[in-house]
């Protein structure tokens, strides 16, 4: 039977179904009488054409890198966790709390603090469906989603009731006090050469790559990766090997609900400086279609977490530059994840029959 080589299955695979995605975009562009290459061009200016841009797509990058992480550590253990919008509004919440907890004298004890807060709650809300499924088999992505609604419909009576300061009108909470305030690149020194004007890509970007570092390092380098990917492949072969199945779930979607809501750090603490309503911005969704694009490994993330923040900073100079409508960014989007998820299947067949082709000729000629 013929099988993809490693590498086309790594890497041209995702590749192929971004060129047909595009290529469906160029084709929707069309037909509403707008110019793809016209499009594209405003794209990769806004979003990569200079500092300014970058600034704004490592910023994206930032959040989708945390939730695609949160997705991929579930995704090893066969879990499908469509909870990581939820769990980065509580994770937010977190983050909140802690900031405003005291008048922190530096940023750095206020972002370790911070960093624990949002894991912490973040983690917490990803665990009762956790346990929901481990001990009373209910489905981890109905469980999930409902609690994506739970946690907004928590958010609004915190802010308009509880955290809202008295004579504000808006639903959010007190902005963070001057020592909790994370310094962006632009505040870096020597990436301040780089990036000399104000952008909303902080620190958070550092700590968002780290975690892909650890994430790794648990799935492929420790006993407990081991497990949770043994038990991914087959839940009755781990539980014949002694492997608990109630600790893995509970484990993997704990870690999974962590990195969720360290999301929040990057958008509450780092650009908004306070809890806003809708604080995960789609993140958490976004996160499912960028660990599928990235084939579920840390690095693959990131990349897919590069592009997803190039489409986001992309679309949004669409709106601001073109008569094409913002929503297009939505629908690249759409056709990405159809590409990438729904037809990877299909994608990976016709590039397998063509490398059986290129075989068979191959040995035809010997």
């Amino acid at each position: 039977m013929d099988r993809l080589p490693r590498w086309a299955d790594v890497a041209l695979v995702p590749l192929v179904s971004l060129i047909l995605a595009g290529i469906i975009a160029a084709l929707v562009l069309l037909s509403i009488g707008q110019s793809p290459v016209e499009a594209f061009r405003v794209m990769v200016d806004g979003a990569l054409g200079s500092a300014y841009g970058w600034g704004y797509t490592l910023y994206y990058t930032t959040s989708f890198i945390f939730t695609g992480l949160a997705v991929t550590i579930a995704f090893h253990a066969g879990l499908f966790n469509i909870g990581g919008e939820g769990q980065a509004q509580l994770g937010g919440l977190g983050v909140a709390l802690v900031a405003l907890s005291l008048d922190w004298p530096h940023w750095t004890l206020a972002l370790t603090a911070a960093t624990v807060g949002a894991a912490v709650f973040g983690a917490v809300w990803a665990g009762i469906p956790a346990y929901l499924q481990a001990k009373r088999g209910s489905h981890i992505v109905i469980t999930t989603i409902m609690f994506n609604y739970i946690a907004a419909a928590l958010l609004v009576y915190l802010l308009v009731d509880v955290l809202r300061p008295a004579g504000q009108m808006d639903p959010a909470s007190p902005r963070f006090p001057e020592g909790a305030k994370l310094p962006a690149l632009n505040d870096i020194p020597v990436i301040n050469l780089i990036f000399q004007k104000a952008v909303p890509a902080n620190v958070t970007l550092f700590i968002a790559l780290a975690m892909a570092v650890v994430v790794w390092a648990i799935l492929w380098r420790t006993r407990l990766g081991y497990q949770i990917r043994a038990f991914g492949k087959s839940e009755p072969a781990a539980r014949y090997a002694g492997i608990n199945p109630v600790f893995i779930i509970m484990v993997s979607m704990l870690l999974s609900g962590g990195l969720a809501g360290m999301m929040s750090i990057n958008n509450v603490m780092g650009e908004a400086e306070r809890l806003l309503q809708n604080s995960s911005e789609g993140a958490g969704f976004i996160g499912i279609a960028v660990a599928l694009m990235g084939r579920n490994h840390p690095i693959g993330v990131v990349l897919a977490a590069l592009l997803f923040g190039f489409l986001y900073q992309g679309g949004a100079e669409l709106g601001l530059w073109t008569s094409i409508p913002i929503e297009m960014r939505i629908v690249v989007q759409g056709l990405v994840i159809l590409f990438t998820g729904a037809l990877d299947v299909m994608v990976r067949m016709l590039l397998t029959r063509a490398f059986g082709l290129l075989r068979s000729q191959k040995l035809g000629a010997a």
